[in-house]
């Protein structure tokens, strides 16, 4: 298990960046938040194992690609806060 920390930036608030995120997390084994930032962009944080969670951060990229104008990445252990990456409602929007 890994967690993924994605600082997203460019026109990421106010286009439906977290709810996508959300929506996408639904397809993947993953636990974690979405959460706007003061600054404009969006953070998300995501665990899981690392093919799931790769191949949903590659997913949020594409989809949300016209946005994205830098997504700085950091990989770390899995804290385990979030809960079963298995259940659906462990990604949630973090306000």
């Amino acid at each position: 298990m890994l967690r993924y920390t994605v600082n997203y930036s460019g026109r990421v608030q106010g286009v439906g960046f977290r709810y996508t995120c959300v929506e996408i997390s639904r397809r993947f084994s993953v636990a974690g938040y979405v959460q706007n930032l003061p600054n404009g962009s969006v953070k998300l944080v995501a665990e899981g194992e690392k093919s799931e969670l790769l191949t949903f951060i590659e997913t949020i990229t594409e989809r949300m690609s016209r946005n994205i104008t830098n997504e700085d990445r950091v990989t770390s252990e899995s804290t385990n806060e979030f809960g079963d990456p298995n259940n659906p409602d462990t990604f949630t929007v973090r306000y």
